[in-house]
């Protein structure tokens, strides 16, 4: 019997590429942040954040771009699985240090101690979640009740901190309300697939507008950094 030969298809390297673009821009970004921010605590953050988010996203496109190239098997299903819990858990992460971004970007304001809370609160809760074996991330079906629990926990870190930077407004013309848009587009790109993409692959494609939001965040760093 003769080994049929992997053919890749079009959608998936055009995927591949954009996936080893996005994670090349995230890499750059970073080194610029250290590199110019002369001690600056504010980007300082910016580079934990784009690192955070590099690395964390890194995890499961690699494997992904590798799956686009080469095929599926069961070696790269486990380490998509791996890769999708740690992005979740870095993901969370990220949204705490842009709460420390918010606080040193507009440092004449306080963030209400409440909110704050609810941040901490909620974040280490989906943490957590995110820990619990019971997700099945290395499966094909997963966990949907976690799943859901653990991105309704998610959703209200993201809400606590869309109200963060819609108190702030334009605060010293730094026009972070863009940051509010970036995160509601985030969501509402991310909540479908995850909830959704196992019944609905193509809902997937949700996730590249989801990129670009985050591209986005970053850039808002970026040009600050250049002002």
């Amino acid at each position: 019997m003769t080994k049929t030969t992997y053919q890749p298809r079009v959608p998936d390297l055009m995927e591949a590429v954009f996936d080893v673009c996005y994670l090349t821009f995230d890499l750059i970004a970073g080194i610029m942040f250290f590199a110019f921010s002369n001690g600056n605590v504010l980007f300082i953050l910016y580079g934990i954040l784009t690192f955070t988010l590099c690395g964390g996203d890194a995890f499961h496109l690699i494997p992904r771009v590798i799956r686009a190239i080469k095929g599926s098997n069961d070696k790269i299903r486990k380490q998509l699985g791996i890769g999708l819990q740690i992005s979740s858990i870095t993901m969370t992460v990220f949204y705490i240090i842009l709460l420390y971004i918010w606080k040193y970007t507009f440092y004449e304001m306080k963030a209400p101690m409440m909110l704050e809370i609810i941040i901490w609160v909620s974040a280490i809760i989906r943490i957590v979640i995110c820990c619990l074996p019971q997700n099945n991330w290395c499966s094909d079906e997963g966990n949907l009740k976690l799943s859901m629990i653990r991105n309704a926990v998610f959703a209200v870190t993201g809400i606590c901190v869309i109200i963060l930077y819609a108190i702030s407004g334009n605060t010293y013309g730094y026009h972070m309300t863009r940051m509010v848009a970036a995160i509601m587009i985030s969501f509402g790109c991310y909540l479908p697939v995850t909830l959704l993409s196992k019944k609905m692959p193509k809902i997937g494609m949700l996730m590249i507008p989801k990129t670009c939001a985050y591209i986005w965040m970053i850039v808002m760093g970026l040009q600050l950094l250049i002002r």
